[in-house]
This record gives structure tokens, C-alpha cells and sequence, in this order.
């Protein structure tokens, strides 16, 4: 079964938002990497993801334009809102006598999601503008179709400087204990959490491609006078 041209986008987005999902409510988790230099690096479960939402949005930028991009972008930055919102209203309400045993579990989980949330939705807003932004400006440059994969890497990597910057601040940083131990472990986990994305992008490149593949493949004649007919029978 071959899919229509909006069917491929629809699929990309699911992923898309299905990705901004997991990323903030499975990123928590901190993996350890080893030490160097007197540092204990350190890195976060959802390092696959930020990649994966960059090179979608890349592919949708390359094949449609920014501002379909953006659109998408903004969606994902909506879904992270809602997702925080929701979580601190579920928190706040009373739970059920059944539930007591699980309470405190749940809010731990989900009272971390919050702040995550927020750190996700400040750190994502403005590192998936950013990436988008080089991204077209360099497209614009080069022309379609022409060094696709420098300007997915440069794009990629200035945001993934940008977005875990602003996230481990955001998200880690502890109140109560000193400036020293919090540079510390925010150093511990910004520089290979940045080094891995970038490393992440240079490998999910073909992903890239991929993507763009997908999105421009052409349909069949019969399939496109069927949309044809669906769109205008709808009106």
C-alpha cells in the first residue's frame, strides 16, 4: 500500500510528537558515562531523541518550507505545555483510599515531570527555533537539494549546545548545596550530553535523507486522483 504525500506527513509528525512525549517523561533518568579529568560524566536516557526531532524537522524544512516546519515545531512546544499543565493539576488532586500506597511514588515521578516539563519547554522552544532558523538560512544559501548534510549538522549541533545548556540548568540545578557541586554536575552532564547529540547528529544524517526520501516520493496516478476526489468530496 502506497501512502499519499500527506499520509508520509502525518506519520513524520506522529513521531515527532510521540518523541517530545518521551523525551520529557523518560529523560529524567541519568546514565553514568565514566570520569575524566576529575569529572563524573554523566548523560540522560533520551540522548536518541533530540537528534530524531531535529532531523524530522530538518526534513520537513528541506522538503516543504519553514514555515511548515515551524508549525510543527510549535506543536510539539503546545504539547509540552499541556503535558506540564496536566501533570500539576493530576499531582494536586486528592487520591482515591485504594491509591494511598502508590501516592507518594506517583508524585515523586510526576512532580519531576513538572519541572522537566518546564526546563523541556524553555530548553526545546528556543534550541528547535534556533536549529530551524540556520537551518533555512543556510538552505537559502546553498539551494534545495545541495549540502543537506552540512547544514543538518550545523543546525543540529549550535542547538544541541543551546538546548542542553538551558535543559540541565533548568532541570538539575539544586538548591542547598553549594555554586561548586552544582557547576560540577551541570558540567558533567552538559559536555557529554552536547558532545553525544552532536555525535548522535552525524550518525542519524542519513535519517536525514531518509526522511526527505520519504516525504518526496511520488504517488501513483490512480492514488492521486483518489485524494483529488476525497479532498473535493469533503468540500
Amino acid at each position: 500500500m502506497k501512502l499519499l504525500k500527506y499520509q508520509r506527513l502525518d506519520i513524520l509528525f506522529a513521531i515527532y510528537i510521540a518523541s517530545v512525549i518521551l523525551m520529557n517523561l523518560m529523560g529524567a533518568k541519568v546514565m553514568p558515562l565514566g570520569s575524566f579529568l576529575g569529572f563524573n560524566f554523566n548523560i540522560s536516557v533520551a540522548i536518541v531523541l533530540m537528534p530524531l526531532l531535529f532531523s524530522i524537522t530538518d526534513a520537513v524544512c528541506e522538503v516543504y518550507n519553514k514555515e511548515r516546519a515551524k508549525s510543527m515545531v510549535n506543536a510539539g512546544i503546545v504539547t509540552v505545555a499541556f503535558m506540564t499543565l496536566f501533570a500539576t493539576f493530576a499531582v494536586a488532586m486528592p487520591s482515591a483510599e485504594r491509591f494511598l500506597p502508590m501516592e507518594a511514588a506517583y508524585n515523586q515521578i510526576f512532580t519531576i515531570s513538572i519541572r522537566f516539563g518546564l526546563a523541556s519547554l524553555t530548553a526545546f522552544a528556543i534550541s528547535a527555533i534556533m536549529n530551524l532558523l540556520v537551518f533555512s538560512k543556510l538552505k537559502a544559501r546553498h539551494g534545495e537539494g545541495r549540502l543537506l548534510w552540512f547544514r543538518n549538522n550545523v543546525s543540529d549541533w549550535s542547538a544541541q549546545f543551546m538546548d542542553s545548556t538551558i535543559f540541565v540548568v533548568l532541570a538539575f540545578w539544586t538548591v542547598g548545596i553549594g555554586f561548586g557541586a552544582n557547576a560540577n554536575f551541570m558540567v558533567s552532564i552538559i559536555i557529554p550530553l552536547t558532545i553525544a547529540k552532536c555525535a548522535m547528529s552525524l550518525v542519524t544524517t542519513p535519517v536525514v535523507y531518509a526522511f526527505v526520501k520519504f516525504l518526496k516520493a511520488k504517488q501513483d496516478e490512480k492514488e492521486t486522483v483518489k485524494a483529488a476526489a476525497l479532498v473535493s468530496a469533503t468540500k
